[in-house]
Order: structure tokens, then sequence, then C-alpha cells
């Protein structure tokens, strides 16, 4: 009898300690944060994640009352600021702007990998351009060019293993053309020298591309989803353009150091799905080519995790070697 008092004791003693701990956590949750919160950017200033996150970092310090830091940190593709957030602790809960497809060596950290899901901020497609000079004035021309003259046709892009490096490559695989990839620092260098000639076409997201195509420096060819972009409904799609079953798109992601807790993930959640869908947010994300895709953060993880394994079988298939 005395040993089944005790026992009912301990487990009472038990209960009690469960319900401290998770109401102190509760309270935790509560009050966070207690500090500015700090948002990585794993790219120079200007470019579309940047401009997104600072609209939406500075509307999410509204909702926790507490300043939102956007971060620039450039280097490698993104490599650099993802490692920062993977590597940081799991209470300071760095938040951090993943753009996507993005393929790095199985080494570096990702989403689902060192990273958490938190939230779908945007996506949308990719632009295929030339310079005005080109003789070429449709993309059915281009790639019977490229067959035609294996070494001619090189491509720009912000970046080896980048959503536009893989968009082109798809593109040698669907077509069975070898265009060359020239991977530049950022979209703004790849720009001026498609502008200039020095380069024959370029894959870059619409921000940078836009203005010079309005100003008739640069011809658009084809956007890479498989539907048109509005600001250019009479550019064709890849697909529409000949290449049958192509689809690629570009997307940004909002992830957080690994072991934050999932509350506060899920609060997090909540208040980026109603500010991607504010007014000012939605006219940033149209300007940019993009639309709104907001979910859950599981929701993301899968997503992202069959865009991870679509994009790797490509690698693979064309033997690329990212991040050697």
């Amino acid at each position: 009898m005395n040993i089944q008092k005790k026992c009912v004791f301990l487990m009472a003693a038990m209960l009690a300690q469960c319900h401290i701990s998770f109401a102190a956590a509760s309270e935790v949750e509560a009050n966070w944060p207690q500090r500015p919160v700090r948002w990585i950017v794993g790219f120079a200033p200007g470019g579309t994640a940047d401009i997104l996150t600072r609209i939406a970092a500075e509307q999410l310090a509204k909702k926790l009352g507490k300043s939102v830091v956007v971060e620039n940190r450039p280097g490698a593709s993104g490599a650099l600021a993802l490692n920062l957030v993977a590597n940081s602790r799991p209470a300071d809960t760095l938040l951090i702007t993943v753009p996507g497809p993005i393929i790095f060596p199985r080494e570096e950290p990702a989403i689902g990998k060192g990273l958490d899901p938190v939230i779908m901020l945007a996506e949308g497609p990719m632009i295929i351009v030339g310079p005005a000079s080109n003789a070429q004035h449709s993309f059915a021309d281009v790639i019977t060019d490229a067959k035609q003259n294996p070494h001619k046709w090189n491509y720009a892009t912000s970046g080896t293993g980048t959503s536009q490096h893989l968009a082109g490559e798809m593109i040698n695989q669907l077509a069975g053309t070898q265009m060359v990839q020239v991977p530049y620092k950022g979209g703004g260098q790849a720009v001026s020298d498609v502008v200039g000639a020095q380069v024959p076409l370029a894959i870059l997201g619409p921000t940078p591309v836009l203005p010079h195509i309005a100003s008739g420096a640069l011809q658009p060819y084809a956007v890479t989803t498989t539907y048109r972009l509005p600001s250019l409904k009479n550019v064709p799609t890849v697909a529409e353009a000949g290449i049958d079953g192509y689809d690629a798109s570009q997307w940004f992601a909002l992830a957080t150091t690994k072991g934050v807790p999932q509350q506060r993930i899920e609060r997090l959640n909540e208040f980026l799905s109603d500010i991607v869908k504010t007014q000012k947010f939605r006219e940033a994300v149209t300007a940019a080519g993009m639309k709104i895709a907001p979910g859950t953060p599981e929701g993301l993880l899968k997503f992202i995790e069959e865009d991870r394994d679509k994009w790797e079988s490509l690698v693979k298939q064309r033997n690329l070697k990212i991040g050697q």
C-alpha cells in the first residue's frame, strides 16, 4: 500500500512539474521577442529577395512590437547566409529569406536540413532576354540557331546553382542545345553585359530586366513557367515556344534556425500569412512579376523536397558540378 501511495505521489509530482514547465514555456513564447529580430538576406540590396523582405519585415515589426532588422549577407549564391542562420542558436531565432530552386553541395544547410520552414513568400517565372541587337526575334529562332551553332550561345545568370542556371540547363536537356552559363554575382551586372551585347542571352528574374524591356534595350524571348506574365502578355512561355514539358519557376521562402519552438514558427506563419496579403506586399510581388503563395510550414517543406528532387535529378542527368 505504501508503495502504491509513493507511486501515485511521484506521478502527481511529475504531472505538476510538466504543467509548470509547459506554462513557463508558454509564457516565454507569449513574451517573445524581447529584443530586435534579425532577418538575413543572402543577396545584395535592391534585388527581389531584398525588396520583398524589407516590406515584410516592416510589417512584421508592427505585429511583434519589436524591430525587425534586415541584414544583407551576400556571397556564394546565398550559401554564406544559410550557414549563418543554420549555425546560430535556436533561441536567437534568426529569420532568412531562402531563394529557390537553388542547388548546393549536400553538406550545405537547406530547409528541412539545418533550417525549419515558416512560409512561402512569393513564386513566379524567370524571363529569357537578349540584347535588342540580336538578329533572332523569337525563342524558336534562338533554339534553332543554338543547335546550328552550339558554341555561339551563352546565357548570363546571377550565379551557379541558382534557379536561372538550372532553368538554362533544363532547356539544354529538353531541346538538345549546348548553351553555356555565364555566372555573375548578381542580376545587375548580368543585365548590363547583355544590354551591351557582351553576352547574347540572359535568364533572370523579372525585377532587373523589366525596365530594360520597357526601354527597348532588351528583347524578351520567353518566360519559364507554364503561364504567361501579365505584364508581358505577348511573350510566350518556353513550352509555347516549342520545348514541350518545360516548366521552371523561382520562389522565395521564409525559414529559421532548426530547433526554434513550434509555437513560435506557427505564430510567425500566422503573421506572415496576413502580411503577404496586404496591398503593399502584393503590389511589390506583382511588380516583381511574381505571385503570393502562402501556406503552412508543412506544406512548404513538402513543396521544397519535391522541388529539390526534380532539380537534383537534372543535375545528375547533366553531370553538373555545383559548388566545386
